[in-house]
């Protein structure tokens, strides 16, 4: 069926047919309040697996990424009504789910909604029995791709689907779905899933210092169990820990630079530098391939992990183009990374990032400041092991930087079942995420806008204006160290 053009914002479909979905990466905020500074988002790989998956299952589809184009939510609805698909399906996540849900609410009602994400796995009733949600036809736990597929067919039915939730029209109650032998769809072989379609993302491929980028996901699922994480294992007990082969990643590595000129990646998964036998597959896989003569590549990384490898193996990867690892460092006390069961101690920090930045390797290292129970001498702990790298790395070819958060709690993960085991919160006081303006303490802080996120609780004894003077002043170093070095 023809029907008028959709609007430029939508991603990878064809805009001379009727759309059978359109799948929505919310803003993070209302950006008719205050405008987006930012100028690069990470792109929504998940919500481009799935989609890639249902074009190849010959369906219209398109990706709507309202925070990388900073749209105002009534554009956002605007867009997807004038668009008029069958269907639209939501990544929710507990900071964007009031946004996502006041969307769904003004959508036609012709249109049916799906909806997946962490905050759909962490509190599925409470969405499926949201007022504003009533027209969700199907709440999808865990990994998509095939059941969204799926569902687009109209001669399926959702109760064949295991893993999918619906408000019964009788029962008045939430109901699962799922038959004998359809538990294939809930752990996807990922190595057979096609490669990420990038006509679907908005600002992927980009340039970057002169190179063409791509973000990749090398494996899914993870073994730690961190208490403030929403991929901690404990809250994720459906994921089979899945890595792709090195075959695989690099066919997909090698596509992108023939085909659109990329020769830097970063893998956003949390296994890739996180477990040795991965680790040691990929360093020989890269090294047959020659992945370093003309490719450069970011990955996350486990301290615990990176802590024992030998110095053969760093040279490896360095050899093999590896030029930033992401590490979880989160504190500069040793109480608090006990607390939150990081497996991990300051001392293991220093070594791990000594080690990688004599080696030339880049190291950005992410700290959380307010977390539960944190006391004001652990707080400056943190502030103190950030000064204490940067003064380790200074002379040495790697760099270090410091990225800093403040601290919020995430349904379904540890942190959050301790702070509700207490008694003296309420899952709404939890998630009443509100973005906080620390644009005023100077541009330092512009390029990080989409993560200053609160829920304006006091979890330990730092005070909240303690902590955020904190962070301001960190990211100000920090910005800086990288406009004068």
């Amino acid at each position: 069926m023809q029907k008028t053009p959709t609007p430029d914002l939508l991603q990878g479909h064809d805009p001379a047919h009727t759309l059978d979905a359109v799948f929505v990466n919310a803003p993070l905020r209302d950006y008719a309040d205050r405008p987006r500074v930012n100028d690069y988002t990470l792109p929504t790989l998940g919500m481009a697996y799935i989609a890639t998956v249902a074009r190849a299952a010959g369906f219209n589809v398109a990706v709507l990424d309202a925070e990388a184009h900073g749209l105002p939510v009534s554009d956002v609805v605007t867009v997807l009504n004038t668009a008029a698909p069958r269907w639209v399906g939501f990544n929710l996540l507990a900071p964007t789910y009031r946004i996502s849900a006041h969307i769904a609410d003004r959508l036609d009602h012709a249109i049916k909604v799906m909806a997946g994400g962490h905050q759909a796995k962490a509190m599925p009733t409470q969405i499926l029995t949201d007022p504003r949600m009533r027209r969700c036809h199907a709440l999808v736990l865990g990994e998509a791709e095939t059941r969204v597929a799926a569902l687009l067919d109209d001669h399926r039915r959702r109760t064949e689907l295991p893993g999918v939730m619906w408000m019964d029209p009788v029962l008045h109650r939430p109901v699962t779905g799922g038959v004998p032998g359809s538990g294939h769809h809930l752990a996807p072989d990922i190595d057979a899933l096609p490669f990420v379609d990038r006509r679907f993302l908005a600002q992927d491929p980009y340039t970057s210092a002169g190179r063409v980028e791509a973000n990749m996901v090398g494996a899914r699922g993870c073994p730690y169990d961190c208490s403030f994480c929403g991929a901690a294992v404990s809250a994720n007990p459906d994921i089979t820990i899945r890595t792709r082969t090195p075959d695989n990643i690099i066919e997909e590595m090698t596509r992108l630079w023939q085909q659109q000129g990329v020769t830097a990646f970063r893998f956003v998964d949390d296994l890739f530098l996180g477990a040795r036998r991965i680790i040691d597959q990929m360093a020989r896989a890269f090294t047959a391939a020659g992945i370093g003569s003309w490719a450069v590549w970011d990955a996350t990384g486990r301290i615990n992990v990176l802590h024992r490898l030998p110095d053969t193996t760093l040279d490896q990867l360095a050899d093999n183009g590896l030029r930033e690892v992401a590490l979880g460092i989160e504190s500069g006390s040793e109480r608090i990374l006990a607390h939150i069961d990081k497996r991990i101690t300051p001392a293991m920090v220093r070594s791990v990032v000594r080690r990688l930045t004599e080696r030339g390797i880049g190291v950005k290292g992410y700290f959380i400041l307010g977390l539960p129970t944190e006391t004001h001498a652990d707080l400056a702990q943190t502030v103190d092991l950030v000064h204490r790298l940067w003064d380790l790395t200074d002379p040495l070819p790697g760099r270090f930087r410091a990225s800093v958060f403040e601290f919020r709690p995430y349904p379904g993960t540890p942190e959050w079942d301790r702070l509700m085991a207490t008694g003296r919160y309420s899952p709404e006081q939890l998630m009443d995420y509100t973005a906080v303006d620390l644009t005023d303490a100077g541009e330092a802080m512009r390029s990080r806008d989409e993560f200053n996120f609160s829920v304006n609780l006091q979890f330990g004894e730092p005070t909240l204006p303690q902590i955020r003077a904190a962070l301001v002043d960190l990211t100000h170093q920090q910005h800086t160290r990288e406009t004068t070095s």
